[in-house]
């Protein structure tokens, strides 16, 4: 179009009355600056659009009138993007909007008209000041990288997956008018952000990032969006938790965790850091309804409950962390869950695959102990990125007591030799049920936390989380959140389960007096899930001295490990998950702590009775290690 032609149109414009009388329903919205207008701030001039633009501006740059900002910007960056961005380009679009939303130059600073009278200031979410850090990436390094999450288009042709063509590059490059049209303020009438589209359930989103894209064996941080919990949920959102602007968590979508501008988060444009952009809903608050109570994980946390350990300023989380968490032990919500894949769980399957609420989980391979799975296939594959091969462990008193073995493989809290297939017993985590020994005790069914009801059929294999577990979990017969998040039991344990503890080794215990409760509430209440404890165990079906030993008060951590016997010794084959904690049990005499399956004879002195190799018993020897007055 000529010059000449342009500029009676340009006349019409900014012929504010005449102006607003043309335009059907809403357009400049609170871009209207002229006085009567819905802006936070209202100028002098009547004409809207000479605060931006004029026939005669001087800039020379779409007629752009308003004073340019020359603000440098902390701009984005990200350990996990390809694209990094750059200083906005002097009169380029995204500077040209930046000019009155970074807050450096005063609205109405015009360039053909000088300073416009204003009265009132711009809303504290539509400034961005210098920190562009938590907005969303914009003005990038050109040519644009192509990556795994991106749509395919924008790379290879320049265009977005927008299929209405409304979100679209500019020259190239994504800038502020990629996604927001600053003539039009609600296009999308629940979001009245000047977005260039509707963009309820994530649609503008959704026109750059794909979850469906797949490229090899690279893994997408985005996969199976459209299908998860997150994506599906008809959850309210109460305006007041500023979430965002629609009513559902569904409608939301990517909103409800990540903020496109004055994000909380330093990267990734959270909403809160790690588990705080969770604790927004997942708290059992008023922020979303209804929320079940299996939907609110951090009551788990709430004291006197302990759970698993949160990051702090000296193990951060981060995405671009390895799987095997070596030297950095914290336990953030998306070590264990993808937000964006992770499905609500119906229907608890057995053993041993991982539930659909950890989907696309990374893990660790437990025949290595080393090599990444991506995602985790079964459930334990997830928790050895902390608890298998990985240094820095540490055993931490706010767990509870915790037993020091007879025969250990070196490294107590990997535990992988302890579950593995190769071990001489252990419970069935990592393999499958392969002993060739009778197992009367055993249920057939897993018990309910009300220590009555059936629950999950036992199977061949069982779980992590059958053992550690929310004390309340919904899975069997609470209304709390499954998995290890929290329990009022030691090491997160679901049920109780009391450690034998002595003074000296070999001495009394002191922490369980002679009083065999074989219910729910008593100190053998996580084994008597699995094990009918009242008519096979003290009924001595399995060894003949149960009985005798359950009522004399010791517990079953004296005589066997948790998890299994994943070393080898001369003296302690391993078998029936024995495996003496030698912080209760103590030689007889200069003899070693040995136990024999063939004649269910050990050799040692614990409670203070001395155990003979012959099986007679004795008092106790007051002494405890060899060489070790007592």
């Amino acid at each position: 179009m000529k010059i000449r032609n342009l500029l009676p149109i340009l006349t019409l414009l900014l012929m504010g009355p005449i102006l607003s009388a043309q335009i059907p329903g809403d357009a400049l919205g609170v871009h209207s600056l002229g006085p009567g207008s819905p802006s936070h701030i209202t100028g002098a001039r009547p004409d809207a659009c000479a605060y931006c633009h004029a026939p005669h501006s001087g800039l020379n740059m779409g007629l752009w009138n308003q004073r340019l900002t020359t603000q440098i910007y902390n701009i984005y960056s990200s350990n996990t993007a390809k694209n990094v961005g750059s200083q906005p380009v002097l009169g380029a679009v995204s500077n040209q909007c930046l000019s009155c939303h970074d807050g450096a130059v005063a609205v109405g600073a015009t360039v053909a008209y000088g300073q416009v009278t204003t009265h009132g200031s711009m809303s504290a979410v539509d400034v961005f000041g210098s920190n562009m850090q938590s907005s969303h990436p914009f003005s990038l390094v050109l040519p644009l990288k192509d990556n795994i999450d991106l749509a395919a288009s924008l790379v290879s042709s320049g265009l977005t997956a927008d299929a209405t063509g409304a979100v679209k590059l500019i020259k190239g490059n994504v800038e502020c008018t990629s996604c927001h049209n600053p003539h039009i303020q609600s296009k999308d009438l629940i979001s009245q952000n000047f977005l260039v589209k509707d963009s309820s359930n994530g649609q503008l989103c959704l026109a750059c990032h794909d979850p469906s894209r797949t490229i090899g064996g690279q893994v997408n941080p985005l996969a199976d969006w459209t299908t998860s919990a997150h994506a599906l949920s008809a959850s309210k959102i109460s305006p007041q938790a500023l979430l965002g602007s629609y009513s559902t968590v569904a409608g939301d979508a990517c909103n409800s965790c990540h903020a496109p501008h004055n994000a909380s988060g330093p990267v990734r444009l959270l909403r809160g850091q790690n588990e705080q952009d969770c604790i927004a809903c997942h708290n059992g608050g008023t922020n979303v309804s209804p929320m079940p109570p299996y939907g609110n994980v951090f009551t788990e946390y709430a004291s006197p409950k302990v759970g698993h350990p949160f990051p702090a300023s000296t193990n951060p989380h981060d995405a671009a962390e390895a799987t095997l968490l070596n030297n950095n032990r914290h336990a953030t919500c998306v070590d264990c869950h993808s937000p964006h894949g992770s499905e609500q769980v119906g229907v608890f399957p057995p053993a041993p695959q991982i539930r659909i609420s950890q989907k696309n989980i990374a893990g660790i391979n437990a025949s290595d102990g080393t090599s990444l799975l991506t995602p985790a296939i079964n459930q334990y594959e997830n928790c050895l990125r902390c608890h298998g091969t990985s240094s820095g462990k540490q055993v931490q008193p706010i767990y509870g007591y915790f037993p020091v073995r007879e025969v250990s493989a070196g490294d107590a809290l990997n535990l992988i030799p302890q579950f593995a297939v190769s071990a001489t017993s252990s419970h069935p985590v990592m393999h499958t049920r392969s002993s060739s020994l009778a197992q009367p005790s055993l249920l057939a069914n897993m018990l309910n936390i009300d220590g009555i009801t059936p629950g999950r059929a036992m199977g061949v294999q069982i779980l992590c989380t059958d053992c550690h577990n929310s004390d309340d979990n919904r899975e069997f017969g609470g209304s709390g959140a499954n998995g290890p998040h929290g329990s009022r039991w030691t090491h997160i344990l679901e049920r109780r389960y009391e450690f034998s503890q002595a003074v000296v080794p070999g001495q009394a215990i002191t922490n369980l007096n002679p009083n065999p409760d074989l219910s729910v509430n008593g100190p053998y209440a996580l084994c008597g899930k699995c094990h009918d404890l009242a008519n096979q165990i003290v009924q001595n079906t399995s060894w003949t001295k149960h009985g005798s030993h359950i009522n004399a008060g010791l517990s079953c951590s004296t005589c066997h490990t948790g998890h299994g016997i994943g070393a080898t010794s001369g003296t302690i084959s391993g078998e029936r998950l024995v495996n003496f904690d030698v912080n209760v049990v103590a030689p007889n005499g200069n003899l070693p702590i040995s136990y024999n399956r063939s004649t269910n004879t050990c050799t040692l002195t614990c409670h203070l009775v001395a155990h003979n190799p012959d099986g007679t018993i004795s008092a106790g020897s007051p002494r405890g290690r060899i060489g070790v007055k007592k």
